[in-house]
């Protein structure tokens, strides 16, 4: 059984892994970025063609996202599934989970920091987080499938879509960037009482590797190892890479858009907004 690391792209899904990586698999509590090659990446196309789907069929991959996961669902052991995607299409079944994490940041600071990630004008960053939106999928260079489409939708789909996971909310977990960043140790704690209760085990905290965990996930470490080791999460265009820990977490304000289009994105994501306390 698994438990999804769910997120819209720049809110925290890579931050969220590292506390969790870090507690559980390592015996310090130090992060580095290899502990991260224990979260799979869904949806991921090695599993449709294990399936021996064609990989330019969208319908067949979508029909098939929960056979998919049958390949990689270990039902004895917790295992952690990062996606991008919104809950559309069939897109799990709670026979396979054990629950959700959904991290979720203000939509104006995600148009930016997302155009930084793309390498986007703050213009067309916008008009993707409105829009119905994916990543991956054709290669234009070659034509060829170089990933499985990941279907995002607008970031105020996603985050309506992934609230209906468990209505009885017992099996998910609703965490805010600004929470995660501005009161992390709090935020770990809720993080791994929520994944203990959910795999029906007793939380006993040990303070030295949390301290740990808290010291190696902080901005600057996460930014010193981005120079010193390889990332491999970091985007690349035409042979350059982009800095993934670029902005610090209080560095990306909603004054770095324009007021046309922060009023465009509290416009049409108002409500959603005011539910979370960003308007």
């Amino acid at each position: 059984m698994f438990v999804w690391i769910a997120s819209y792209p720049k809110s925290g899904n890579t931050l969220v892994r590292a506390l969790i990586a870090a507690y559980f698999f390592s015996n310090d509590g130090i992060f580095n970025f290899d502990l991260l090659k224990n979260f799979t990446q869904f949806p991921n196309l090695s599993f449709f063609l294990k399936l021996g789907l064609d990989p330019k069929n969208e319908e067949k991959i979508i029909q098939n996202y929960q056979n998919a996961q049958d390949i990689f669902n270990k039902k004895k052991s917790i295992q952690f599934i990062k996606t991008h995607s919104a809950l559309l299409h069939g897109f799990t079944s709670s026979k396979q989970t054990l629950g959700a994490i959904y991290i979720v940041r203000d939509p104006r600071k995600v148009a930016v920091s997302y155009a930084n990630h793309f390498n986007l004008s703050l213009d067309k960053a916008t008009d993707r987080i409105l829009s119905n939106t994916t990543l991956g999928g054709i290669d234009p260079k070659n034509n060829k499938k170089r990933s499985a489409i990941t279907h995002l939708s607008s970031w105020q789909l996603h985050y309506k879509s992934w609230q209906v996971f468990d209505k009885s909310k017992k099996r998910f977990l609703l965490i805010k960037y600004e929470d995660l960043v501005n009161n992390t140790e709090e935020t770990l704690y809720k993080i791994l009482k929520f994944v203990h209760v959910i795999m029906n085990r007793q939380f006993v905290s040990e303070n030295s590797k949390i301290q740990n965990i808290i010291k190696s996930t902080s901005f600057d470490n996460l930014q010193r190892l981005e120079k010193t080791t390889q990332f491999p999460e970091k985007a690349k265009f035409e042979n350059e890479q982009k800095t993934f820990f670029k902005y610090g977490p209080k560095s990306v304000t909603v004054d770095m858009l324009d007021e046309n289009l922060k009023k465009k994105i509290e416009f049409l994501f108002s409500k959603e907004m005011l539910e979370l306390g960003y308007l």
